[in-house]
């Protein structure tokens, strides 16, 4: 079956659940009634295009790399505050 079959809307329907908000394959090919391996062809493509053009950023990927940003600043908050307490920490011994 080809994915000419299925709306190109609800393509990026189904692919933004799965890749932005955690659902999973079997939830969205029973919802959407999907045939078996549709999901999986889709995203196979999305990768493609995204690997194939460096340029090639939809709504998804962006969203994808911005919640990804969120998540190392944050890491890199709460280092960053371990580490001032730890300095503050040492500056004390010292004196």
């Amino acid at each position: 079956m080809t994915n000419n079959h299925y709306e190109p809307e609800l393509k990026e329907k189904v692919l933004h659940l799965y890749l932005e908000e955690g659902r999973t394959k079997r939830s969205l090919t029973e919802e959407y009634k999907l045939g078996q391996g549709t999901l999986t062809y889709w995203l196979q493509q999305h990768r493609k295009e995204c690997q194939e053009n460096p340029n090639f950023k939809d709504e998804d990927t962006k969203s994808s790399e911005i919640k990804r940003l969120r998540k190392e600043l944050a890491e890199v908050q709460k280092e960053n505050t371990f580490l001032k307490k730890a300095a503050a920490f040492f500056a004390k011994e010292i004196e």
